[in-house]
């Protein structure tokens, strides 16, 4: 009995030291994000930033195309190495090595983009146009796909689930049809290997994207967070009230309080400030890339005026967080949207237009896709996906790979008065003007000191000139093309590039008063 008792308990006791030893080789083991894995592309002719977490002091060793780079764990467990930039090619190994080995195969090197933004980002090659035949020709095994989990946080994530897919007709349908058709125009433009990282969240606000400090920082947020710092205050007592409802409507057999007022939704949404940077951005961050395309705009344009800062903040803090310099950054501007409107009338979402062309001429290596004929008057998400690819290629092709293309729009530059008209000159007018349909311009209103605008006529009087009048107002303050949610308006260069909605004016906008 007592050598059965003994027997027992030094089963019990194998057992148990097995499970520690198993719990210790489980923290020992060498590991990495979810961004490095099976089928991935790293970026081309730039340092690659490999890293992850092992045993504090563990000894990691990265092994790649020929090149050994060695580190040691810190104290924390984390560790990085970068690896000198290599030519595009594969495919290759990738070897991480410690206690336990990694190896990552299938990895290509070619180049590596962000695609970031709202749904207009988000939405999948499946629901733009003619996704059957997209589908059948998406054969390019040189085109690799990841997706990260919309997960929403104040707390700082590390990783994310997802993994890298090789670019087939089953695996693009559920991708973001405008970084799908981007990739795929670099990669048939310059047959290298193209890695395409799918963050968007569509509905998100832009401030959801910056980290909490960096707002809290900048006094013209203070309104925006002083909102959100009052509701979170009330968060549980909002909840308790939301779940007692819920109970209370059960036992009594009555509709259930609607999914949408339960107060965590917010919380963990896509609105919250630094909600979507700390979980979905975060773990991407040092991730050596080319660049990033961005589709976003329309959950601000109540506050357009206050886009003017927050959008380049944004690109700014992206930009120090990573490390890489000024990295390119080019954004779609906000599509024609909403009901035509016969006589001229304020517009937030043109203030957020303006506000998005601002940027160019803040920030280095920027750009911007006009797409002021694409969108759909009935439908937020227009389905014309490839076309917007295409002009966002654009600025990526000539201004980052030495093609010598047209890639942006035209652009107000200056005005004239000559007596009751008044005449406007533009730049990137490559080989002139080309009015759509009908060879008046249209699209354009003017106005006087009154401030009361009209439409306007219109003539094309040079290779970057317009001549602007009305009857109506003899002396002209400001002339507005494209000023409306969905313009009526026909301007484009010789080069198929839409003139970018502009104004000549500054007058206070409807938005101007707008902070939280």
């Amino acid at each position: 009995m007592k050598l059965r008792t003994a027997i027992l308990r030094g089963a019990v006791g194998l057992l148990a030291g097995l499970a520690v030893l198993g719990a210790g080789t489980a923290r020992a083991d060498v590991k990495l994000p979810a961004i490095f894995g099976d089928h991935m592309v790293l970026q081309r002719d730039q340092k690659i930033n490999v890293w992850g977490w092992a045993d504090p002091g563990e000894d990691v060793k990265v092994e790649f195309r020929g090149q050994s780079q060695a580190t040691k764990a810190g104290e924390d467990g984390s560790w990085r190495v970068a690896l000198e930039p290599v030519e595009a090619g594969g495919p290759f190994e990738l070897v991480v090595s410690g206690k336990n080995t990694l190896t990552f195969q299938d990895v290509l090197v070619g180049e590596v983009w962000i695609c970031s933004g709202q749904s207009n980002m988000q939405w999948s090659v499946a629901a733009a146009n003619d996704p059957d035949l997209e589908a059948a020709a998406a054969k390019f095994p040189n085109i690799r796909l990841i997706s990260v989990p919309q997960v929403g946080t104040q707390e700082p994530q590390k990783d994310f689930r997802g993994e890298w897919k090789v670019c087939s007709p089953e695996t693009v349908l559920p991708f973001s049809a405008v970084g799908y058709f981007f990739g795929r125009q670099l990669h048939q433009t310059l047959d290298v290997p193209v890695g395409l990282i799918n963050n968007a969240w569509g509905g998100s606000a832009c401030e959801a994207w910056i980290p909490r400090e960096t707002l809290a920082a900048d006094p013209i947020y203070k309104d925006l967070l002083a909102s959100w710092e009052e509701r979170e205050k009330n968060y549980e007592a909002a909840k308790k009230a939301y779940e007692e409802a819920k109970a209370t409507a059960k036992a009594e057999g009555k509709p259930a309080p609607r999914p949408q007022d339960d107060p965590e939704g917010p919380m963990k949404g896509n609105y919250r400030p630094a909600n979507i940077y700390n979980g979905v951005l975060l773990p991407t961050v040092g991730y050596t890339i080319r660049g990033v395309i961005w589709y976003q705009g329309e959950s601000n344009a109540g506050r357009a005026y206050q886009y003017r800062d927050m959008f380049p903040l944004m690109i700014e803090t992206w930009r120090k967080a990573w490390g890489q310099g000024d990295f390119p950054f080019y954004w779609v501007q906000l599509a024609d949207f909403m009901a035509e409107k016969p006589e001229p009338a304020d517009s937030s979402w043109a203030e957020l237009r303006e506000a998005q062309t601002m940027t160019m001429g803040r920030l280095p290596n920027t750009g911007e896709a006009v797409i002021i004929d694409l969108g759909e008057g009935k439908d937020i998400h227009p389905k014309n996906k490839q076309d917007v690819a295409k002009r966002l290629a654009r600025w990526a092709l000539a201004r980052d790979y030495g093609l010598d293309i047209p890639a942006q729009s035209p652009t107000y530059k200056s005005m004239e008065k000559q007596g009751g008209k008044v005449v406007l000159t533009f730049d990137h007018v490559d080989g002139g003007f080309r009015p759509f349909d009908v060879q008046e311009p249209v699209g354009f209103t003017i106005a006087g000191a009154d401030k009361k605008f009209v439409n306007a006529q219109a003539k094309v009087v040079g290779p970057n000139k317009v001549e602007v009048w009305s009857d109506q107002v003899s002396g002209p303050e400001s002339v507005r093309y494209a000023w409306a949610d969905n313009p009526v308006c026909n301007m484009y260069s010789a080069a198929g590039l839409p003139l970018t909605p502009f104004r000549t004016d500054d007058w206070p906008g409807v938005t101007a008063n707008n902070t939280k």
